[in-house]
This record gives structure tokens, C-alpha cells and sequence, in this order.
């Protein structure tokens, strides 16, 4: 079977894909899979929160925001030393992936950003590849941060951009795809998804797959 990428995907295909039934659509992503992969591999990562807690956002799902009284203790920063440490365990213990996620509305060109930049490269130093998800990226921030070593960037889009000020109001969908642009500009590889179950219609699924789907270069 052949199967070749598209970004030209429209809403009436992928609801088709979405209305398949399960086992039909597991056996044909098994099909793809074998095709292009040809192994029963699987990448093992680890994901360490090194800033967690006090966001300033208010996305509803969010147990780190802090309007939200989630029970979740606030943490600054983490030590490189710190951060090296859980990397080197997770490398140890099979990983070849390691992400590093910051409770954050966005990164900001000052001496925490300088310490990410610096965790990224000794992470980096250790032959894994790393991911990193902080929130909304300028162009020139995801540069630095790909010059440091960075493989990924996670950064969702939550769902679609009809539902989504249901759900957040103190960023915009545009600034999202905007971060996303930005990331792939600097050659790093874009990690993106969204949520389920946040009370969102079919449609609304069907939506952000298709916004997915018709990116400029396919998401992890």
C-alpha cells in the first residue's frame, strides 16, 4: 500500500476517517505503520515539569493555573543539576527522549530563559534528543533554543478554533499557530496535539484535526 503525505486534507475526508470504526481504522494505521516503520518499536521519553504551578493563564483544563485552586504547591526553577540528574536516570532506564515542561505563559528573554538554554544544551550533551514545552515562542527565542540543541517543541492547540474561548480566554488560537510557525522556522520538530473531553462537539474534533492536517508540515 501506498500512502503518500498531504497537507491538502479537507473536513469531508477526515470525517470520514473519524466515523471509521475502530478496529477498521486501527488495522489500516497498523498497515501505514509496517509500511513505513516496519518494526514493533516504540521511542521511550521521559517528561520532567522543571517549573511547575502559578501559571498566569486560565485555560479551564489546567491544574497549574493559578486563578484555580487545583491543591497543585508552586515550584520555581529547577537547578541544572537538578535537571541532569532525572536526565541521566531516564537514559539510564531506556529513554532517548527527554522533555522539559515550564508552567508558563510564555518564555521571556531573561536569566531563567538563559537557564533553559543552558539545561537544553547538557541534556543535549547526553545523547538524547530534547523537547521542550514553555508556552508561546518568538521567532528569535526558538532559534536560541534550536542553537542549544533543542529536537522538539511541544505546543498544542487544544481544540478547535471555534471552541476554544470556551476554554481560555488569555491567548488567542492565532498566537498558537503563530508559535508553531515560529518553531518550525527554526528547525526544530513541532509536537501538537489537543484535548478531548472538554465539551467540544464531533464537528469540533473534526476541526482541529483538520487544522492539524493542513499544516504547513506534519506534527510528531
Amino acid at each position: 500500500m501506498s500512502v503518500a503525505v498531504r497537507n491538502d486534507w479537507t473536513k469531508e475526508e477526515i470525517q470520514e476517517i473519524y466515523n471509521t470504526p475502530t478496529l477498521d481504522l486501527i488495522f489500516r494505521a497498523a498497515s501505514v505503520h509496517r509500511e513505513f516503520e516496519g518494526t514493533g518499536e516504540v521511542q521511550v521519553c521521559t517528561l520532567l515539569s522543571i517549573k511547575t504551578g502559578g501559571c498566569s493563564e486560565d485555560c479551564a483544563y489546567c491544574p497549574q493555573a493559578a486563578r484555580y485552586n487545583t491543591g497543585v504547591n508552586v515550584q520555581a526553577l529547577m537547578k541544572k543539576e537538578q535537571v541532569m540528574e532525572y536526565a541521566l536516570q531516564a537514559k539510564e532506564a531506556g529513554s532517548t527522549r527527554f522533555c522539559m515542561g515550564a508552567a508558563w505563559r510564555e518564555v521571556r528573554d531573561n536569566r531563567d530563559f538563559d537557564r533553559v538554554l543552558d539545561m537544553v544544551k547538557g541534556v543535549n550533551s547526553l545523547g538524547m534528543e530534547v523537547c521542550c514545552t514553555l508556552g508561546m515562542l518568538t521567532e528569535d527565542q526558538a532559534k536560541k533554543l534550536a542553537d542549544a540543541g533543542l529536537y522538539a517543541y511541544n505546543h498544542n492547540l487544544d481544540t478547535s478554533s471555534e471552541y476554544y474561548e470556551e476554554i481560555i480566554s488569555t491567548r488567542t488560537y492565532d498566537d498558537r499557530l503563530q508559535t508553531l510557525d515560529n518553531v518550525r522556522k527554526a528547525g526544530v520538530s513541532v509536537c501538537c496535539g489537543g484535548i478531548i473531553g472538554l465539551g467540544e462537539k464531533h464537528a469540533d474534533r473534526i476541526t482541529m484535526l483538520h487544522t492539524l492536517a493542513t499544516l504547513a508540515q506534519h506534527p510528531e
